[in-house]
């Protein structure tokens, strides 16, 4: 029955124009994902989260929808359930394994194991002795190990922090990671060999990234943004629930005042509000709140910087804008908006990203060497 469901699967992928390797289709059809995901979480209108697993209605058929599926939640210490792992939407596993430019013998090390599923699809095209993968879970890597020996694939599975990457492994053609990160640890480039490739989502705030592939040329890491944004998880640095940021608290009544005819929430538009990342304080928490019958997107910074932006706006189309601190984020935001207006809209596959030793991330518009270059502040 599920050979079924996975060829309409590999189907429809297909009909997207995602899926144009016949090799990655046969995976996509001879893996069965329901090994991987025997039960996932649906998260409920209220925050609760509903259980799905073998043998509830309609299990099968989610498991092989083009669907990303939550499979692992963990509870903070505030009592929170949060998610830690999730099986990606097989489209955007599709478009990043091909993006990968794959050949016969070529070494992969996944950063994000999670449910195994993306080992066994890398294991049914490449063989076993040729892939690695670690995560931070250690309940995940043992679960993935488990199905994947069921199947009858051995890849290299480890629990490590996947920003060290597997040194006693490297070095590797590819490097892929299944979950986001601020900037790309230079312990990657070390580990690839120079030619190769690293593909990683890199997200310096709240939506604001897209997918990079990035190549070894010598000492540096250098490549374009993939045209369609994706997104993932952060990479988590302890085998525990992530700690959820709370947006500081905001004085509205003794802000400073200003109108905006942008959106509230900027990752509408996604590309403007990643550039202006280099303007703002390292660490921006968004949040909602509701005051006297007015609803409010905010973001607060770990500078004391902050910004409230009304949902709703005025007959005009203007928004009201109330702001404090250090750096003018909203401001900060609108430059960066009207530049790559003037600019005519660029996309993304018009961006690039250079990435050198000293942890410099350096963006740029057409070439690396062209007139328009942001530089991403080192982290801390």
């Amino acid at each position: 029955m599920w050979r079924e469901h996975a060829r309409k699967l590999g189907e429809r992928v297909a009909a997207d124009g995602v899926l144009t390797d016949p090799m990655w289709r046969a995976a996509l059809e001879g893996v069965p994902r329901h090994v991987f995901v025997p039960h996932f979480f649906e998260q409920r209108r209220d925050g609760s989260w509903a259980k799905k697993g073998v043998g509830d209605a309609g299990w099968l058929e989610t498991v092989y929808s083009d669907r990303p599926l939550v499979t692992a939640l963990a509870r903070t210490e505030s009592g929170n359930s949060v998610t830690v792992s999730s099986s990606t939407k097989p489209g955007l596993m599709v478009r990043m394994l091909e993006a990968l430019e794959l050949r016969d013998g070529h070494r992969v090390l996944e950063i994000g194991t999670g449910t195994g599923y993306n080992a066994g699809l890398l294991a049914h095209r490449l063989g076993d002795a040729c892939v690695f993968s670690v995560d931070i879970g250690a309940g995940l890597v043992d679960a993935a190990r488990e199905r994947l020996a069921d199947l009858g694939y051995a890849p290299t599975l480890a629990a490590t922090d996947g920003t060290a990457g597997l040194p006693d492994a490297a070095p590797f053609d590819r490097i892929i990671a299944t979950c986001s990160v601020p900037a790309v640890p230079w312990t990657w480039a070390r580990q690839v060999r120079d030619g190769g490739l690293v593909l990683v989502d890199v997200k310096r705030g709240s939506h604001a990234g897209n997918l990079v592939r990035l190549r070894r040329i010598g000492d540096r890491l250098e490549g374009r943004f993939s045209p369609r944004w994706a997104g993932f998880m952060a990479m988590r640095a302890t085998d525990t629930a992530p700690s959820s940021e709370q947006a500081r608290k905001i004085d509205l009544d003794n802000g400073l005042r200003s109108t905006t005819t942008l959106d509230a929430e900027p990752w509408t538009n996604a590309l403007p509000w990643f550039l202006a990342q280099s303007q703002l304080p390292r660490r921006v928490v968004f949040g909602y709140r509701g005051r006297n019958g007015a609803q409010w997107a905010t973001f607060t910074g770990d500078d004391g910087s902050w910004c409230a932006i009304a949902l709703d706006s005025d007959e005009r189309g203007a928004r009201e804008v109330r702001y404090g601190g250090p750096v003018r984020i909203w401001e900060q935001f609108e430059r960066v908006h009207t530049m790559w207006d003037t600019l005519g809209r660029p996309g993304w596959d018009r961006f690039g990203l250079t990435v050198t030793p000293d942890g410099f991330h350096q963006m740029w518009l057409d070439e690396p060497d062209g007139p328009f270059r942001w530089s991403l502040p080192p982290l801390p």
